[in-house]
């Protein structure tokens, strides 16, 4: 994995594997975190979306060469997984208590506190982008930044909260059956990538079919009760002071909501990137799309990728990014969305 000097040495199938896994034992219940690099180095954790985990939502991320050395060479990556979310989860006990989201929250502080954590750098995807969110509003003191992928922010809408109930109800009574399937699907990728009657699907969404396949139903239905009963958090998002980075797909259906918090955060700490062609799941569909803005970001905490790590086949190139962004100084500042696009 990851060493203390400047070059990075990195193991494909360890990362693909999430790196050595713990059982933490919470208040909330038990909570499976995977450790993936040097644990001296600053510590960067991550919470993926509803019925996924680590190694779906930032697989993607970390098998890109350039996010992967940008990371890796600066943190140590703590994958936490909601509870019941992880490969080979066991079936939660029907009588274990429904957690909301400030629970889930309240969690993350004992996976801290367990690791011998201070402040850290947080990383989410649409659900766990809030979960993250609204930790960071608890736990001011505990959190360095934000890197949100669809970051939710608001209350559900009439129309997202029938669509969860909907789901929940299939979950409950039907478990992972093909219409939860399929509203899943659309909740993470983009029309291109899910295919139609004339193209196929992508192999990304085959694999997250036969991800889903292998979820414990009843678990993923406590954590989607748990989102679809989240609070508005836009009264608070103006006093939440550490830097934020959202990305948020042209083609997503929350793609409102992601506009709205940028709006709702202090101006001098908050920064969009639109990534066009992309879904909600940003770090899966275009995951070379992150690494720029992430890298500059992350220059504003002194951290960097290591020049001899550096591909010069990389998808994305400096002239390819709007020239906004490209200014350090910046980083944080813009508030109207940065645009990107891959070339194909």
């Amino acid at each position: 994995m990851a060493d203390s000097s400047d070059s990075v040495s990195i193991d494909m199938e360890a990362l693909s594997l999430g790196g050595q896994e713990h059982l933490v034992e919470t208040t909330y219940g038990p909570v499976c975190v995977a450790v993936c690099g040097d644990p001296d180095k600053p510590a960067l954790i991550t919470y993926p979306d509803v019925a996924l985990n680590y190694m779906f939502c930032f697989q993607g991320l970390l098998f890109c060469p350039e996010a992967s050395s940008l990371l890796l060479h600066n943190f140590c990556i703590y994958h936490i997984s909601p509870i019941g979310h992880e490969l080979g989860a066991p079936l939660i006990s029907v009588d274990a208590p429904l957690l909301s989201a400030d629970d889930l929250a309240d969690q993350i502080v004992e996976v801290l506190n367990f690791f011998g954590l201070g402040a850290v750098m947080c990383m989410g995807v649409t659900a766990g982008a809030y979960i993250l969110t609204l930790f960071a509003m608890k736990y001011r003191q505990r959190v360095l930044g934000l890197i949100l992928v669809t970051p939710l922010c608001q209350a559900p809408s009439w129309s997202e909260w029938l669509c969860n109930k909907v789901m929940s109800n299939l979950l409950y009574y039907y478990g992972m059956c093909g219409v939860v399937k399929e509203l899943l699907l659309k909740r993470y990728f983009s029309k291109e990538v899910r295919g139609n009657a004339q193209f196929p699907e992508s192999d990304i969404v085959q694999e997250c079919r036969r991800l889903l396949c292998e979820r414990q139903s009843t678990n993923v239905w406590r954590f989607l009760e748990a989102i679809n009963g989240r609070v508005d958090l836009s009264e608070g998002l103006r006093k939440l002071q550490c830097r934020t980075l959202i990305f948020i797909g042209e083609n997503s259906a929350y793609h409102s909501e992601a506009v709205h918090m940028t709006t709702k955060l202090d101006r001098r700490y908050g920064a969009l990137v639109e990534v066009q062609g992309s879904g909600s799941l940003v770090s899966e569909e275009q995951p070379q799309a992150m690494v720029i803005p992430m890298e500059y970001f992350l220059m504003g905490y002194g951290l960097y990728r290591p020049t001899q790590n550096v591909s010069p086949r990389s998808p994305l190139s400096p002239t390819r990014i709007s020239p906004e962004l490209l200014s350090p100084e910046n980083m944080g500042l813009k508030l109207k969305p940065i645009k990107t696009r891959l070339a194909l």
